[in-house]
């Protein structure tokens, strides 16, 4: 089953893909190899939220996906 990693906003473009799917489990580490080096800079550079489960992590570092969860990749929000 794994894990689905959803590309949302600007990253669909940066991935070159809406989602993904990686093998559980899955960590910080793990989700820093398993998506691009373009989208990995992103989520390093503390500009993209990290949605595990439905919920915004605080600690990005502390996920801890297992099989059958989703993540979600939030890009900054701009105001307007």
């Amino acid at each position: 089953m794994g894990v689905r990693i959803l590309f949302l906003g600007p990253l669909r473009d940066l991935a070159g893909q809406d989602e993904c799917e990686v093998a559980a489990p899955l960590g910080w580490d793990g989700l820093l190899a398993a998506v691009n080096p373009a989208v990995a800079e992103q989520l390093r550079e503390g500009r993209v939220n990290l949605a595990w489960a439905g919920k915004v992590l605080a600690d990005k570092t502390q996920l801890s996906a297992r099989d059958g969860d989703e993540v979600a990749l939030l890009p900054p929000v701009s105001g307007g």
